[in-house]
């Protein structure tokens, strides 16, 4: 009998690197993400994301982090897709970190996003599961480049992006709610890449598969 893991590959991954784990969300964790959000993942007087899905109501927000991944679910397909995968630290759900990209097996590259729970961040947590999702796309997704992006007064992400090896690739003027914003650019290739502790993967096949390395 198929499991879900069978009709969507990205849930029966699992990536660990000591006692963090980046697995695919089943539906169960993803009461549990929404739940995570609502206890707050930035300041209430600052705005880190260029979309503000933090800003909506407490009693929303789970259900709109729900409908975000299962619309990353119904939408994957080799031309556009995004690997989006919880984040545990010794079996606590701690945040989200993922992979978006489009025209992979062309481009071979992929944007890195993620979001960490308040009572979660300063712990270098970020830097960890920012390392494992990169180890995974260089050493098992065939990627040669991995960018990232992050709004100038957002240090904290400038400064995990940079721990891990990117570059500046540029500044632009971007609308953030109402207001211009400088966003800053980032790219990492595997030449500068820092590594974190050594990954191990379970699953990855079946993802290959589906978007169409293998």
């Amino acid at each position: 009998m198929a499991t879900t893991s069978d009709l969507f590959p990205p849930l029966g991954l699992r990536v660990r690197a000591g006692d963090l784990e980046l697995r695919g969300l089943t539906d169960d964790d993803l009461v549990a993400l929404g739940e995570l959000a609502v206890r707050g993942v930035h300041p209430p007087d600052r705005m880190p994301f260029y979309h503000p899905w933090t800003e909506a109501p407490a009693e929303d927000l789970p259900r709109q982090v729900a409908q975000f991944h299962w619309g990353v679910r119904a939408r994957f397909s080799p031309e556009s897709w995004s690997l989006d995968l919880g984040v545990w630290v010794d079996g606590e759900l701690v945040g989200s970190q993922g992979i978006s990209t489009q025209d992979y097996l062309v481009t071979r590259t992929g944007e890195t996003g993620s979001w960490l729970g308040m009572a979660h961040q300063g712990r270098g947590i970020g830097t960890r599961m920012r390392q494992a999702i990169c180890a995974l796309a260089f050493d098992h997704l065939d990627a040669v480049e991995v960018t990232s992006g992050a709004f100038l007064d957002n240090p904290a992400s400038i400064a995990v992006s940079r721990k891990v090896g990117y570059v500046d690739n540029g500044v632009t003027r971007k609308r953030r709610k109402d207001e211009m914003a400088e966003h800053l650019a980032l790219r990492l290739t595997p030449e500068t890449f820092v590594r974190g502790e050594p990954i191990e993967v379970e699953g990855i096949e079946p993802v290959r598969r589906l978007i169409g390395l293998d």
